[in-house]
């Protein structure tokens, strides 16, 4: 049964069952909870990307037999990602750069020297808008598909890798991505960079929880994001890890 079916049909019994107990005298207190848990838990699950509830995502590789994870970078490409480029290179690390539309606009060199450098790039949307998870499946189509053109325009290849913004993943994301045929790669490992401040907890929490096979969520919009990377990348090479891309950890197309 298709998902939009099913939350008609949910709220259907709820509306129902409501009006039973009210024309019965029965309490309507535990309808009023339910009612008001069910939006919550379809919040819950269409922004919890690693429960692959709608959409299958790559966002780990357990047991992975090799010291190795995967760098990416959400949300440029912005002055910051030079830096970040440089940082890479000195440690010779490679990474997945999931760039929005307007950004590879606005810095299309940048997005060449990615590429010129064995990065790889995905799509993160044209806009990125914070009406993402409102969006209907032929508008968010259409925003992956613009960011595809620009990507190729760009750099001539085809992008076939997915993040979705705010890792939104819900049945209009399913059908978008029905229509495009991207993969969906998500994380399991979040730095937290464009949130929190404190460098040092930052990296700390992440030592603590890194293993082989993960998949770490970076931006490359966020300058604190530079001290954080080398502290990283120091942790990996002094641990015998090396960094590679989605596409070498999965086994993967980055482009079609």
């Amino acid at each position: 049964m298709k998902f939009r079916i099913l939350n008609f049909f949910i709220w259907i019994v709820l509306i129902a069952v409501a009006m039973y107990c009210g024309v019965n005298g029965l309490p309507l207190w535990p309808i009023a909870i339910i009612s008001l848990l069910y939006p919550i838990f379809l919040i819950t699950i269409s922004t919890n990307i690693r429960w692959n509830v709608f959409v299958k995502g790559f966002h780990d590789q357990k047991n992975h037999p090799r010291k190795e994870v995967c760098l990416s970078f959400d949300d440029g490409p912005t002055e910051v990602t030079p830096m970040i480029l440089d940082l890479l290179e000195k440690y010779d690390a490679k990474a997945c750069f999931f760039c929005i539309g307007e950004q590879m606009e606005k810095h299309p060199e940048i997005v060449k020297d990615i590429i010129e450098r064995g990065h790889v790039i995905g799509n993160h949307t044209y806009s990125h808008t914070r009406k993402m998870g409102f969006l209907s499946s032929k508008s968010l189509a259409r925003e992956i598909d613009a960011c595809n053109i620009i990507a190729n325009d760009i750099t001539g290849f085809n992008l076939n890798l997915f993040r979705p913004p705010f890792g939104i993943i819900n049945p209009k994301t399913k059908s978008a991505l029905e229509k495009t045929g991207h993969l969906v790669i998500g994380w399991n490992l979040r730095t937290y960079d464009a949130i929190l401040n404190d460098e040092s907890k930052i990296v700390t929490r992440v030592k603590r929880k890194l293993k082989p096979g993960d998949v770490i969520l970076l931006h490359d919009n966020k300058e604190q994001t530079i001290i954080i990377l080398e502290q990283l990348l120091l942790h990996l090479k002094s641990n015998g890890y090396r960094a590679i891309r989605p596409d070498q950890l999965f086994k993967i197309n980055a482009y079609t």
